[in-house]
């Protein structure tokens, strides 16, 4: 028996070693959908420069690195960074590994391990777009509107409420959101700058001469994106972090804050909200906001459903790249393994408003915001101007009318679920 428990035991070990020997340390990846994009395929050693650009700018899903330009605070990142620990006081560190990387993945993509079970899929922050915020569309999130989808969750999705999260751990996955989101935006900035302005240039000898090649045209070669021992190039990627940094920075000028005079004075005031309402449904069915093409005539939303969020677009894209066989047969060959790898394509379904559940959240406020600058990424557009002081489709009481018109859908008779009548009814009776 002792043998048999020792034999045991030296199996166990054996399969720990075997684990351990597989166990890769976490590494962010390319959005490969990009650099292989139809209109603008990255060459390999473009994309091996453009991972090592970004490993100096940005460091590891375990070893966080940013520069002092972009403003993120480090000590919140290495509290969101790296595996999952807690120290001798309590402290919990590996946030973003314990609770989002599963759903969001390591890269911050949305395609985790359990993504792909889900419906919707979990946003890719690579892109910097959100869907519920405060600012207007084009704009980033505040900190304050990233807080709230994690305090509240996303209703009628898998996204959970963590609530019950500290509020400096709260504070932690905001930060490190920002940075997967400013470290994705720096990636497509580097994949379009080596496109746009490095490119090809001629292979000279040691007297300078172009070198030719079999049927005497000069060679060429890639410029190396080398920032590090180039100034110029420095000075040009010094100024995209900028701008990124620049789009976070200012989204405090960008939060949309409703006239005082269009808010409804009383809205638990029947008749004035019925009322209120009432020029709601007429804007709902009309061709100006024109809600019932997505929507519904019912408001089921039921409308309009063969259109695509960015995220699934540009999926759908590449798709349609790699069924063209025409251009290079290795950028052929790399684009299949990358379709492979692609969850399924999925169209953008309006919401049912008569359910009463909004996934940006259900105060007035929230329903103004949507409806003013409409949903990032998505087919919902804004009836508010797209940027302060810019013109929009309908006034803020239209956009308040709208507001209440949609609060009142889940009471209205329709909305309500018929009583089923007993099995055996006909036999009672």
């Amino acid at each position: 028996m002792n043998r048999c428990l020792r034999s045991i035991c030296w199996l166990g070990c054996l399969a720990l070693l075997v684990a351990g020997c597989d166990f890769q340390t976490p590494q962010f990846h390319l959005n490969m959908v990009q650099m292989l994009s139809d209109a603008t395929p990255t060459p390999e050693p473009y994309q091996e420069q453009i991972a090592d650009v970004l490993g100096g700018m940005f460091g590891t899903p375990d070893e966080p690195f940013v520069l002092p330009e972009t403003g993120l605070d480090m000590r919140r990142l290495k509290m969101a960074a790296g595996p999952a620990w807690t120290d001798d006081k309590g402290a919990a560190f590996g946030l973003y590994r314990l609770h989002c990387s599963h759903c969001h993945g390591i890269d911050g993509d949305g395609q985790g391990p359990t993504a792909l079970f889900l419906n919707p899929y979990p946003r890719d922050y690579r892109q910097g777009v959100y869907k519920f915020k405060s600012t207007y569309n084009p704009a980033k999130p505040t900190d304050e509107d990233l807080h709230r989808v994690l305090v509240n969750g996303i209703p009628g999705s898998a996204m959970p409420s963590f609530s019950l999260l500290a509020s400096a751990e709260i504070e932690a996955l905001v930060e490190y959101v920002k940075y997967l989101s400013m470290r994705g935006q720096m990636e497509t900035a580097l994949t379009n700058y080596v496109y746009n302005d490095l490119g090809e240039e001629e292979v000279t000898d040691e007297n300078g001469d172009p070198v030719l090649d079999e049927e005497g045209e000069p060679k060429m070669k890639l410029i190396p994106l080398d920032p590090e021992n180039d100034e110029e190039q420095r000075a040009a990627i010094t100024e995209i972090l900028a701008e990124i940094v620049e789009g976070w920075n200012e989204v405090n000028e960008q939060i949309i804050v409703p006239e005082e005079g269009a808010i409804p004075t009383d809205i638990h005031d029947k008749e004035a909200f019925a009322a209120s309402a009432a020029k709601g449904r007429e804007l709902f069915y009309g061709a100006r906001a024109n809600c019932m093409k997505c929507h519904g005539p019912t408001g089921l939303g039921d409308g309009q459903q063969d259109d695509y969020d960015i995220w699934n677009k540009a999926h759908l894209q590449f798709l349609d790249s790699v069924a063209d066989d025409s251009g290079d047969p290795q950028f052929a060959r790399e684009r299949e393994e990358v379709a492979a790898s692609l969850f399924p394509v999925r169209n953008a379904i309006p919401r049912n408003l008569r359910l009463g559940v909004f996934r940006g959240g259900n105060r007035r406020i929230d329903l103004f915001w949507r409806i003013y600058a409409g949903i990032a990424g998505t087919p919902m557009p804004g009836s508010g101007p797209a940027s302060p002081g810019a013109q929009g489709t309908l006034t803020e009481e239209e956009m308040w009318n709208i507001v209440d018109y949609v609060l009142s859908l889940p009471y209205e008779a329709a909305s309500q679920p018929q009583k089923a009548l007993p099995i055996n009814t006909e036999l009672v009776n």
